[in-house]
């Protein structure tokens, strides 16, 4: 409250009016309290006269204002408080047969993203518009809901695939569409942004299927807001400095190197920020350029990076076996510096696993400059705040770190966000787009999140990192079942990318369903590691025998899930998996008694050998020489008490893809053993990995075409 009633106007200024949120002011010369003093989009009630057309205010008049004020405060505050929900689903025209993907999505007309987001009770200056149907979303309103309750938080995941995939993406929206479109539940998707890489390559989009899918499928799959292209320009930065920093310090004397990372500027020598950061990490406490001596100029201007440990790849998003190994430094302008490297796919980067691991923007910016990317000739590691390039890390992720908002088929909401692979990295969509999410959805909502692969897989690296990261505990896990996977693994003929599929996976057969379950009842037993309930999710294809589907679910029941339900949300959209949102409503009011598989104290070696035995089934680990040593320096450089990110084929249990069903008796070999600093945790990569995928013979991009007329996009699926 400003008066001069009260107080006498010149010490207006110690109210800390650029603190408050509301500003009532009762002064008959309102013009005296500078503007200055009041912060942006601050709520300002006068009862000044003036308003009144000079006429002098009665006791009356004051106390009915008085109160009208009390009503708008209180108004003001419920507006920053949860939003009650008043969305306005969309109706489904359902045609048979089903049409392509991208057809589907072009039928359906989405709700302008700014519609869709205040439906959802999210403020106007909460959102940044994209386009049509997609926005930002700032993570100021985890502040502004702080003290919401979260919602349910559900986690789909699957059993081993086929290459082809089977559908985690597609139940996921499916269940979420039955949800809030059907059930009437408050329901939010959480999804990585898929990689350029196998929309091009083997597998296609990642946006759903059928009647249960994100749109527009096209924008989703292609750029989106330009995440990864963010990751992408941060990594290479990173990556160009390294290099430049070794040509630098092997072509320079001490002197001429240290006036070169300080020069002077307009007649003032200086260091920056993130230099006297580094000055004090080496336990110089000067801040004058002109005082530092010899020894300290040595040691600040020389990081005397060994290049045989440089773990830091250059990164692309496509599939391009020939970066797999290359030479950098040919010119004759770097003087004889050439070296091996090679290149990561894009989501392959541990920019992309911090932006799904943080959870603010300062956060995020440690986490940058904590990145290890080398180690000095004296065994020490160097980071990224090293190379004095975290600032501007954070500058080009500073978009990237908010979710983008779009829609399902059926008008839902849906989060995109962060997009790791799971056989290469953590394989999760972000912690800030499911601490959002649970925000938003209200206590009884639901928030449902993929994780990649096999449950063996991304549901073990959500449960062992990401839940770590994020402090969230999940309600219920679904886990994706298909008949054509289960026959693969009871021993059916090898399922190809772009080949037909045999008769064995389009005509009934129940031994192979029946021999294949095993892969499924180990999935629940992994699952039940955790000690979170389990319902089994049937992805129904039409050549599905009712026999077929029964056996699975009564499988699936008698091994120890809560339940198991076939959908039909490919073909029928969330009406179709219903009775899947039901079970998993059902389930997270179950008890859970989560947990994690290994305590972060226990020695590297051990961690992995907890996951390949108790999870992949193996009868023990086996360390390269060369993996082992790796894990010895880990462990002297202080970095032993980190989680662990295996990197494993997913196409079986264990290391070998050909080995189907449940594989028993192997020794899982260790090649090597990397450290993401940054993302906190331990890398180990399993016999012959590569973190750059490759294009096959006849890739997707055959069939993607662009009509230059209508400017539609064509063949995507």
């Amino acid at each position: 409250v400003a008066s001069e009633h009260f107080w006498p106007k010149k010490k207006l200024e110690c109210l800390s009016l650029n603190h408050a949120d509301v500003v009532i002011v009762g002064s008959t010369k309102p013009d005296d309290v500078p503007v200055s003093w009041i912060k942006p989009g601050t709520t300002i009630i006068s009862c000044s006269h003036d308003l009144l057309s000079g006429e002098v205010i009665v006791q009356d008049d004051v106390s009915i204002l008085q109160s009208n004020m009390v009503k708008n405060t209180e108004r003001w505050i419920q507006s920053q408080q949860y939003r009650k929900w008043d969305l306005r689903c969309l109706k489904l025209q359902l045609l048979s047969p089903v049409p392509s993907d991208i057809e589907i999505s072009r039928a359906q007309s989405p709700k302008a993203v700014d519609v869709l987001a205040k439906e959802i009770g999210l403020l106007t200056d909460e959102v940044e518009i994209y386009g049509q149907t997609k926005a930002k979303v700032r993570l100021s309103l985890l502040e502004r809901l702080k003290d919401q309750p979260d919602g349910k938080y559900v986690l789909v995941a699957g059993i081993t695939p086929t290459p082809l995939g089977e559908g985690k993406s597609t139940v996921t929206i499916g269940l979420v569409q039955a949800l809030t479109a059907h059930l009437n539940i408050n329901s939010f998707a959480c999804l990585r942004q898929p990689s350029q890489g196998p929309t091009f390559g083997v597998k296609g989009g990642a946006a759903g299927g059928g009647y249960a899918q994100v749109i527009p499928m096209e924008e989703f799959n292609l750029h989106l807001t330009g995440d990864i292209h963010a990751i992408t320009a941060a990594n290479n930065l990173l990556a160009a400095a390294i290099d430049a920093r070794i040509l630098h310090e092997n072509t320079q004397s001490d002197k001429a190197l240290y006036n070169r990372l300080v020069p002077v500027v307009n007649g003032v020598r200086g260091f920056s920020a993130i230099q006297l950061a580094r000055l004090r990490r080496l336990g110089i406490s000067k801040t004058d350029p002109g005082s530092l001596t010899e020894e300290e100029i040595h040691k600040f201007a020389r990081l005397d990076i060994d290049p045989s440990t440089i773990t830091w790849q250059r990164v692309v998003d496509t599939n391009d076996r020939f970066l797999r190994k290359i030479t950098v430094g040919q010119a004759n302008t770097e003087k004889g510096f050439v070296r091996q490297a090679q290149f990561d796919i894009a989501v392959a980067s541990e920019i992309m696993a911090i932006l799904a691991l943080t959870t603010s923007l300062q956060d995020m910016k440690e986490r940058l400059g904590k990145m290890v990317v080398a180690n000095d000739k004296k065994g020490e590691p160097v980071t990224a705040e090293d190379l004095g390039v975290t600032g501007a890390l954070a500058v080009l992720m500073k978009d990237a770190i908010k979710p983008t908002l779009m829609q399902t088929l059926e008008g839902t909401p849906v989060f995109v966000h962060a997009g790791p692979f799971a056989n290469i990295a953590h394989g999760n969509s972000s912690v800030l787009a499911d601490k959002i999410a649970l925000k938003l959805v209200g206590e009884k909502g639901f928030v449902v999140t993929e994780a990649g692969f096999g449950a063996d897989i991304g549901m073990e690296k959500f449960f062992n990192i990401k839940c770590r990261a994020s402090g969230l505990i999940p309600s219920v896990v679904v886990l994706v079942a298909t008949v054509r996977a289960l026959k693969m693994h009871g021993g059916g003929p090898n399922v190809t990318a772009g080949a037909p599929l045999k008769k064995e996976y389009t005509e009934e057969n129940l031994q192979l369903v029946a021999d294949g379950c095993c892969n499924l009842q180990k999935q629940i037993q992994i699952t039940q590691l955790f000690g979170v309930p389990v319902v089994v999710a049937l992805n129904v294809f039409k050549t599905d025998s009712p026999a077929e589907i029964d056996l699975v679910c009564k499988i699936a029941k008698q091994s120890g899930a809560f339940d198991a339900v076939p959908c039909d949300h490919w073909s029928a959209g969330g009406r179709g998996a219903v009775k899947l949102a039901q079970a998993v409503e059902k389930a997270a009011n179950q008890k859970n008694s989560f947990k994690y598989l290994y305590s972060l104290e226990l020695p590297i070696v051990e961690k992995i050998r907890i996951i390949a035995q108790k999870v992949y089934g193996a009868q023990d680990i086996e360390l390269s020489p060369a993996a082992q040593s790796q894990v010895d320096r880990y462990t002297r450089q202080g970095f032993g008490n980190l989680p662990i990110c295996m990197a494993k084929t997913h196409l079986s249990l264990s290391h070998q893809p050909e080995r189907k069903g449940v594989p028993t008796g192997f020794i899982l070999p260790i090649s090597d053993v990397r450290a993401s600093i940054g993302a906190g945790f331990i890398y180990p990569l399993v016999g012959t990995m590569s973190t750059m995928p490759g294009l096959p013979t006849r890739p997707c991009f055959y069939d993607i075409d662009l009509d230059p007329i209508t400017e539609q996009v064509k063949g995507l699926f």
